[in-house]
């Protein structure tokens, strides 16, 4: 075993230690980054020594061979006069280069790849140049895998972000097309637009279910054979594709029994009793209008739906209210068939409660709806429905299905009819 200690005299400064550091670990063929990082683990482990003016000393030992290609092992040892280290791993592990602590010190015990040169030597400020080169080129090697890295990922994150643009591309088709769907399904629910001389109709729906094509809330039109127009509004009960199936039985069913002659006052309990008989489930609120063109009659029944509003060119607005329960009710039916008439210009509205109840509070609602209704009256009949919705919809907290019809009596008998 070859040992060879740095002085005769123990080191009293951390710059000593360096450079006893450097000259052995040169002596002994250390590789320049193995050195750096010895020179630092050494001086930490000696400064608490030398802080308290205590010299230490350093010890490089050189043991056997153990395989033909290899170079031994080389220890380093650093004397210490203060009490012993602690025992087990400690800080000494967290050393640049880990070093087992000794009854008198700290060990470091370091594989040599080749037999050292005995006569090999190096000054202090050579030996630190090439530390510093070496640990300079680790840096750059680290600096260079860093970059390499994060070339990687940046392209990494171009390909995830496109990727992302092309599903949002595609989400957005998606959305188009599903839209249109709807659209498409929304007109073919709606009944054909009537074109009947004295008479203007509109009508506003709005589901409460954005990705639904509608709700629960349906109308019908249509021309009887004795002239008059009649129209049904409806409001099944839930929302979505099953109320809106729900309430297409309901206008249906209607059809069928007006243009067959029943009685108004009896259609919607008899609509009641043939539905019963399909689905026991079913609950829908109906309101059922009569206009005769010519003459301006009109008649209402009502089966547990809000109030028809009539808004006069030479007086107030008026709530035409009709009893009635509705069909899948208890008792159903209107309890009778309310008779009134209107004037040329005056304005007939039929709506939803989605219309008047978005604010939870109906009578608050019923008000704002005729003032919005009396405000927009003297406008293009198709613009009157949709500009209404959006007055009671300013503010919504209860979303439900929406439907505004609104009719106008328009004066002589060739009078234009529009329809949305």
């Amino acid at each position: 075993m070859t040992e060879h200690t740095y002085g005769e005299h123990p080191l009293s400064t951390l710059p000593e230690v360096r450079r006893a550091v450097r000259r052995l670990a040169a002596r002994h063929g250390l590789p320049a980054g193995i050195r750096a990082r010895l020179t630092v683990s050494v001086a930490a482990v000696a400064r608490a020594a030398l802080e308290d003016g205590q010299g230490v000393r350093i010890t490089a030992r050189r043991g056997p061979k153990e395989e033909p290609a290899g170079g031994g092992t080389l220890t380093f040892t650093l004397t210490t006069p203060t009490a012993p280290l602690p025992a087990g791993p400690g800080p000494l592990a967290g050393l640049p280069l880990p070093a087992v602590a000794t009854e008198g010190g700290a060990d470091w015990h370091i594989a040599l790849p080749s037999p050292p040169d005995e006569l090999e030597t190096a000054a202090s400020d050579d030996a630190a140049e090439e530390e510093l080169a070496a640990l300079l080129t680790e840096l750059d090697t680290l600096a260079a895998d860093h970059q390499q890295l994060k070339d990687e990922l940046d392209e990494t994150n171009s390909g995830v972000l496109a990727l992302y643009v092309q599903l949002e591309e595609r989400d957005e088709q998606l959305r188009r097309a599903h839209g249109q769907m709807l659209r498409e399904l929304e007109d073919a629910l709606r009944p054909a637009p009537l074109t009947v001389p004295g008479l203007e109709l509109a009508v506003h729906y709005a589901p409460a279910d954005t990705d639904a094509p509608t709700g629960g809330d349906l109308y019908d039109w249509f021309v009887l054979p004795d002239g008059s127009v009649h129209i049904t509004v409806v409001d099944a009960l839930g929302h979505g594709v099953g109320s809106t199936r729900a309430a297409l039985d309901v206008t249906h069913t209607v059809r069928t029994l007006a243009l067959d002659g029943y009685p108004m006052k009896a259609i919607v309990g008899r609509a009641s009793e043939v539905l019963g008989g399909m689905d026991p489930d079913l609950m829908a609120t109906v309101l059922l209008a009569r206009v005769d063109p010519a003459t301006g009659e009109l008649l209402l029944a009502n089966g547990s739906h809000p109030p028809a509003l009539v808004v006069r060119t030479d007086g107030p607005t008026e709530y035409l209210e009709v009893p009635g329960r509705g069909v899948g009710y208890p008792l159903p039916g209107s309890e009778q068939v309310l008779r009134g008439h209107l004037d040329p210009g005056d304005l007939l509205m039929l709506y939803t409660d989605g219309l008047t109840e978005s604010r939870r509070d109906p009578l608050e609602g019923e008000l704002r709806l005729a003032a919005s209704a009396t405000r927009h009256a003297g406008r293009p009949i198709d613009e009157i429905p949709g500009a209404i919705a959006q007055d009671m919809h300013t503010v919504v907290h209860h979303p439900d299905d929406t439907l505004a019809l609104t009719l106008r009596r328009r004066p002589g008998p060739d009078g234009a009819s529009r329809t949305v």
